[in-house]
This record gives C-alpha cells, sequence and structure tokens, in this order.
C-alpha cells in the first residue's frame, strides 16, 4: 500500500506560554528563534502509514510544505521513523497561508508523485487547529475521504477505519484511494528512532520543488479568507493570604467561600 503522509511543521506547542507571541504585521505566531515540531497528529498519521507499511507492504511518502530550512529536521524525523522517501515544496511564505491554499499546493504535488492507495493528514494542525486539510485534499484528488480516525486495517483492496465521533466510534468501509485525517490512539503513538535509524535517514532520497514546479500560481491579494486579528488571551490571578492559626485559618476560608458563593 502506498502512502503519501502531509506533515506540518509548528512551534512546539509545549512551550510556556510566555514564549509565545503574535506578530502584530503578519498576524501568525513568532517562529524565529523557536523550536520546531511535526504537528502532533501528524506524527500519528506517519505512524498509522508505517504500521500499515509493515502490514501490507508499499511505501511511505513523507510530504511537507514550507521554507526549506525551516522543514528539514522534519523531514528528517519522519525518514528516521520509517518514510522511505520525502517531498520538501519550498514555500517561505507558507505559515501565513491558509488551508484552501495549501491543499491546492499539496495536490498538486501528490498528483506529480503519481500513484498513491492513501494520503493521511492530522486531524488538525498544532497551530491554527484548522481541521480542513483532509476533506479540502480529497476534493482536489477525486477520493474519498473519512476524518478523524484512530485505526485502520486492509482488506480485499478496500480499507476498514475506526472513526471517532461524539456518540464514541464508528467502523466505515472505504474505498481507495482515499484521504484520511487521523486522530490519536495508543494504537498509533509515534515510535522513537533508533540511532541507526537516523543515520540511514542521511542516505534516504529528498525531492525539493517549489510552487513554480507544481504549477500552482501564488494567490496573491486574492484571498477568499483574510485573517483580521489573533490574540493570546489575558488570565489575570488573585491571591489572598489568611491570617492566624490553622482552626482561625479554615474558619476564614470557609466564611470567604460562602461570600463567594462558592459553599
Amino acid at each position: 500500500m502506498d502512502t503519501i503522509v502531509c506533515l506540518k511543521q509548528v512551534v512546539d506547542p509545549e512551550l510556556p506560554q510566555w514564549d509565545f507571541a503574535i506578530d502584530p504585521a503578519t498576524k501568525r505566531q513568532v517562529r524565529m528563534g523557536k523550536p520546531l515540531v511535526i504537528s502532533t497528529y501528524d506524527e500519528n498519521a506517519l505512524e498509522l502509514a508505517l504500521q500499515l507499511k509493515e502490514k501490507t507492504g508499499g511505501k511511505v511518502t513523507a510530504l511537507t510544505l514550507g521554507p526549506q530550512g525551516e522543514v528539514k529536521d522534519a523531514v528528517r524525523l519522519a525518514l528516521a521513523m520509517g518514510a522511505d522517501e520525502a517531498v520538501v515544496i519550498d514555500d517561505p511564505q507558507s505559515p501565513q497561508r491558509l488551508a484552501a491554499d495549501k491543499a491546492s499546493v499539496l495536490a498538486a504535488a501528490i498528483k506529480r508523485i503519481g500513484r498513491f492507495d492513501l494520503v493521511l493528514t492530522g486531524c488538525e494542525s498544532a497551530d491554527w487547529v484548522e481541521r480542513a486539510m483532509a476533506p479540502f485534499l480529497a476534493e482536489a484528488l477525486g477520493a474519498a475521504c473519512v476524518t478523524f480516525i484512530s485505526r485502520a486495517e486492509s482488506r480485499d483492496g478496500a480499507l476498514s477505519v475506526r472513526r471517532t465521533s461524539e456518540e464514541g466510534f464508528q467502523t466505515v468501509d472505504v474505498r481507495l484511494p482515499a484521504v484520511l485525517s487521523v486522530t490519536s490512539d495508543e494504537a498509533i503513538r509515534p515510535r522513537l528512532p533508533k540511532v541507526k535509524d537516523i543515520m540511514a535517514a542521511m542516505r534516504k532520497p529528498v525531492a525539493n520543488w517549489t510552487r513554480a514546479d507544481l504549477g500552482a500560481e501564488d494567490a496573491g491579494g486574492a484571498k477568499g479568507v483574510e485573517v483580521k486579528d489573533v490574540s493570546i488571551p489575558e488570565r489575570t490571578t488573585k491571591v489572598e493570604f489568611l491570617e492566624g492559626e490553622p482552626a482561625e485559618q479554615a474558619e476564614a476560608l470557609v466564611a470567604r467561600l460562602r461570600a463567594l458563593k462558592i459553599l
């Protein structure tokens, strides 16, 4: 089964809140000087692709769109985890673009790569929490689409997947080719590459393309959606110290909680 996994590199979401900042000009998160990682659910998608390869054969191609200098670490990690090859689409403006524009470029790249059975994406991005990439890609590729899947098994040339819903889980049979968005699950926790895998990744092929190579013209100012403003929520805290012995503090605490109508 030949699978293409779309990977996005984002500012590490585990950074403390005070390390996050918004660029007032671009209305995007500041990336300069911040550690970048593969978006969380994209790693789950890659792990699922590798597990399907181990069961059915075929190959896994990592596909990423972004400034070439920023995405090299993500690409090497994907190759070290077990991807067979990688494609980087160099687009310095990628962090400022929204899902529809990115999907059109990724779809053009997938068509250039050629035959595929599956395209996997994360169910949402760790920075913008966009959940539209998989449907956009499926529409552009003329493929079936199932979102928020956590497990998949190949059956007679098709795929049986477990989809997460508000009511629980659904089992869905999907024809191939298909585009799936992947959520987290214990069964697809990303593996940690060994040292020998990291060394072997240096010898795996990486293709470098541009938007021009794919015939994907820049939309420029013709945007269907414009981000007007982005801000980091502010939270204020207040601390009160209660004087006296423990018994007195306990009595004062109960009185204070009652005054605040918490008790």
